[in-house]
């Protein structure tokens, strides 16, 4: 049986630029999923808040699959917080949407706690079945106490989702184990369904292949990829570096990235310098996502030093394209690294620890028979078919 599916992403496009301050797994997460859903022969609108840049309203996002752009507030890039006080105007036009389409929606799957408002006043209008996810916790976030505290009015707005949606869709056991301590969540209601990688896109390149595309030379690089904020741990990476030995100290790259993260990059920029490090730390900031595969491809190794992900798919794209994880025990890493196989998981992003395990890479030969396509294999089992046909299941069990 054919879904139509109304999916909310309210304050990031689908289509940003990855690294941006508001772009991210989350993202990536959506728009690979519509799509999945759409070849599966499902119609999926994904609503999204008009933000400034140059485009239609309506944009394809692949087959069934189409992104829709309202308005909430003015049309240009504002603070997350800000958008809050437009959710009403947002929640109006998709109402006013449908109705002057004629569309009709079997459920609704929100991304976000702005999003879930969002699907909260809605659910009530259309009388359907609300699925939310929430990508990260804001409860969880001010625990671990890196970089601004998250306002009540987020703690609070997750506490009420969680009590009125249909069915929460939490990535990994943890991130439900954290539902349960942090917001008192049912555990009955809550579904575990980990993230997706793209198969097809994040393939292995041959290194030196990879490397001549990007202009690098010189053996020894490690890859940062994601937002560039405190919660990511980019500083203890960089701290990292320094134990290992000179004849083995690498390139670091760090991908990511936009104006509102220039204080924080400036801040380690001037860490990289007072390490010493300044001529080993290229900054490359934004970069496409179908570019990803050679930047994966040409390093020997990925690092994922953030003191929280909710799942944290640079590891899935890094392995699928053959390069090794470095990463910390957060989100679904410890259902993703087979440690020594396709990589280390360590328990926090103490400096020495990550240098343990970096160095630990760096010593292996790459040749090794079978490698590539064996840390490629292990991650198979996350491709985006796997993932939509388990969401498709947790639809269809609201629905009955």
């Amino acid at each position: 049986m054919q879904l139509k599916i109304a999916m909310f992403s309210v304050h990031s496009c689908p289509l940003g630029k990855l690294g941006e301050d508001n772009t991210g797994g989350m993202s990536v997460y959506i728009r690979e999923l519509a799509c999945e859903l759409g070849h599966r022969g499902h119609l999926v609108d994904v609503y999204t808040r008009a933000h400034g840049q140059v485009h239609d309203q309506i944009i394809g996002l692949g087959k069934n699959a189409r992104l829709i752009h309202l308005r909430a507030g003015e049309e240009k890039e504002i603070d997350k917080l800000e958008i809050y006080s437009h959710l009403a105007e947002f929640a109006d036009g998709v109402d006013n949407f449908r109705k002057y389409n004629g569309l009709r929606y079997d459920l609704i799957h929100t991304h976000y706690w702005l999003s879930g408002w969002v699907g909260k006043w809605i659910q009530q209008w259309w009388n359907i079945p609300h699925i939310t996810m929430f990508h990260t916790l804001g409860a969880v976030k001010n625990a671990i106490g890196i970089g601004m505290n998250d306002p009540d009015l987020r703690i609070n707005s997750e506490k009420a989702l969680i009590r009125d949606c249909h069915r929460i869709i939490a990535p990994t056991e943890r991130e439900k184990e954290d539902l349960i301590r942090y917001y008192d969540a049912s555990p009955e209601a809550i579904s575990v369904i980990p993230c997706g990688v793209n198969l097809n896109l994040f393939r292995s390149v041959e290194k030196e292949i990879a490397k001549s595309h990007l202009n690098f030379d010189g053996d020894g690089i490690i890859l940062f990829v994601g937002r560039i904020v405190p919660l990511k741990g980019i500083d203890k990476l960089l701290m990292a570096m320094t134990y290992l030995e000179k004849r083995q100290r690498p390139r670091l790259v760090v991908i990511g990235g936009d104006g509102h993260s220039q204080a924080e990059v400036e801040r380690l920029k001037s860490l990289s310098q007072s390490l010493q490090l300044h001529d080993l730390v290229t900054f490359m900031g934004l970069v496409k996502q179908e570019k990803l595969p050679y930047f994966y491809s040409a390093a020997d190794l990925c690092v994922v030093p953030s003191y929280y992900e909710s799942f944290g798919l640079v590891a899935l794209e890094s392995l699928a394209c053959g390069t090794p994880v470095v990463a910390t025990n957060v989100g679904g890493i410890g259902d993703v690294i087979r440690q020594g196989e396709n990589g280390y998981m360590v328990i926090d992003n103490a400096p020495h620890r990550l240098a343990d395990k970096i160095a630990l890479i760096l010593s292996m030969p790459r040749e090794k028979a079978g490698a590539v396509s064996s840390i490629r294999a292990s991650v198979a089992k996350f491709s985006w078919s796997n993932i939509a046909g388990a969401i498709v299941n947790e639809y269809r069990e609201v629905l009955v």
